[in-house]
């Protein structure tokens, strides 16, 4: 019978390469998997998982005080895990099907009012390649609400300038078109054209594959995720706006102010690029307020 590690090896290369599983995901379901493997011991075989064996393990990492956010994951990666061994018949059902994640409370997220979104696009004033790089990317995040690795992970032939439009990679390698609002479309033809000089690029193909990035460092290379987190900081100060604020937050906000402009939640959801519309519908209660304005100004007997 197949070693656990030697079945959870064979599950994580199909979730990469079959499902298109992101890198987040697939690093979060090897450390959970590594766990449980350590636990059972090196010379556990598939055969003897049974039912009791996950729920023991998922009961132990509940005792650890772990967030009901995580062990939800946790309960997911481990169904999913059981359901690959069923459906690839190494085990006849899955042992983990009957697992139950607990309830996780949904916080409402935390969005930038109109006005300071306006004084953090406005902080990165000046022509050199760090504030032009800067304004186009905050212009870019706000004007499409892309994750931040949807945006470090774009390149160059993914904008049409002219068309007003991206094409944007997103979960499980999915693609959607996102429109650029003008902002966003001068910014990034300022900031090509400071960067290409900066770095002798031209149009002739890029043989480094870290510089074919649209954004990159002042040294030439593709920004990463903790980059954007640092350049946002920075700006954040300078506008004086709360530390707390996060990239995510620009897509909290993007959604949010759609949402309060009369925007239909299907399109937001398209836009945003949810699988699910319950995902997008949480922003709908970030506009109750606008919400209940509406009915006091209009309702006869508000």
């Amino acid at each position: 019978m197949e070693l656990l590690s030697d079945a959870i090896e064979a599950y994580l290369r199909q979730l990469t390469d079959a499902q298109q599983a992101s890198t987040h995901t697939v690093r979060a379901y090897r450390r959970e998997l590594g766990e449980f493997s350590e636990r059972l011991g090196p010379t556990t075989s598939i055969g003897g998982l049974e039912h009791d064996t996950f729920r023991g393990f998922v009961a132990d990492k509940a005792h650890t005080g772990l967030q009901p956010a995580s062990l939800a994951r946790l309960v997911a990666c481990l169904r999913s895990f059981g359901r690959w061994l069923a459906t690839t018949e190494r085990l006849g059902a899955n042992p983990a099907a009957l697992l139950r994640a607990p309830r996780v409370s949904r916080k409402l997220p935390h969005y930038l009012e109109t006005g300071e979104i306006e004084a953090l696009l406005l902080a990165p004033a000046g022509t050199g390649q760090r504030e032009t790089r800067d304004r186009a990317l905050l212009e870019v995040l706000y004007s499409t609400g892309m994750r931040v690795g949807e945006l470090v992970g774009s390149d160059d032939q993914h904008y049409d300038l002219i068309g007003g439009v991206v094409r944007v990679r997103g979960k499980g390698r999915k693609e959607r078109l996102s429109p650029l609002g003008l902002p966003a479309v001068r910014a990034l033809e300022d900031y090509r054209l400071v960067r290409d000089a900066a770095h002798g690029r031209t149009p002739a193909v890029v043989r480094n594959a870290e510089s074919r990035g649209t954004f990159l460092s002042l040294r030439g290379t593709r920004l990463a995720d903790r980059d954007v987190r640092r350049i946002l900081q920075h700006w954040l100060q300078i506008a004086g706006l709360s530390s707390k604020t996060h990239p995510h937050t620009l897509r909290h906000s993007f959604a949010t102010h759609l949402l309060q402009a009369g925007a239909d939640i299907r399109a937001v959801q398209e836009l945003l690029g949810h699988a699910s519309l319950n995902t997008t519908q949480i922003y709908t209660h970030l506009t109750i307020d606008a919400l209940r304005e509406v009915y006091r100004l209009a309702h006869p007997r508000a």
